[in-house]
């Protein structure tokens, strides 16, 4: 029997994917909400295509806001859109080697 992928859907832009194939946003008890690399940290967790467009699009949105149901300040973006980046610049130097 085949083992099922689990699938979570994009709060960018609502495609399933599979959950590895994805991002994990968290939003953590103690407040901050950052990237989730590992796939572990406790909290609150939406996903999110590898993409840059996925990312502008929750900006535009809201589609956090829905998924955390709170208001999130823009500072919150900005960290996210940072975390992203470096994120693509690691994925790029692993890939050159």
């Amino acid at each position: 029997m085949a083992k099922k992928i689990p699938l979570r859907q994009c709060v960018g832009c609502g495609e399933m994917k599979g959950k590895k194939e994805m991002l994990r946003v968290v939003k953590t008890a103690e407040g901050p909400i950052c990237l989730d690399i590992t796939g572990k940290k406790n909290g609150r967790g939406a996903y999110l295509c590898k993409q840059e467009e996925c990312l502008q699009k929750i900006c535009k949105n809201k589609g956090l806001e829905r998924s955390f149901k709170m208001s999130i300040p823009q500072e919150v973006y900005d960290q996210l859109k940072k975390e992203f980046a470096e994120l693509e610049k690691e994925l790029e130097k692993f890939e050159a080697e």
